[in-house]
């Protein structure tokens, strides 16, 4: 069931639903970053409108979650041909 919850970042309410306990702590953790990335980045351009600081919180975490996709790509290569040598050495060691 649904449940209703009001998100509040750079002092705007953001009304929105949620399927889980679990998924409104991941909103407000989220709203909670979003409104500390602006806070950093209102202080380093005082004269940037909201709509700019929010292009960089945006471009800041898109490229984070590159990162992550890609590191997560190379570790997923890396452990299937972990398994191939292992199933290798398996196959290896029954012929003993």
């Amino acid at each position: 069931m649904d449940q209703s919850i009001n998100l509040i970042i750079e002092g705007r309410k953001y009304p929105l639903k949620v399927s889980s306990p679990e998924m409104e702590e991941i909103l407000r953790s989220a709203a909670e970053d979003m409104t500390a990335m602006l806070g950093r980045y209102t202080e380093k351009f005082h004269d940037k409108t909201l709509e700019d600081k929010l292009v960089f919180v945006t471009l800041q975490e898109t490229v984070q979650k590159i990162i992550a996709q890609r590191k997560l790509q190379a570790l997923s290569e890396e452990a299937s041909g972990l398994s191939s040598d292992m199933a290798a050495y398996l196959k290896e060691a029954e012929k003993l």
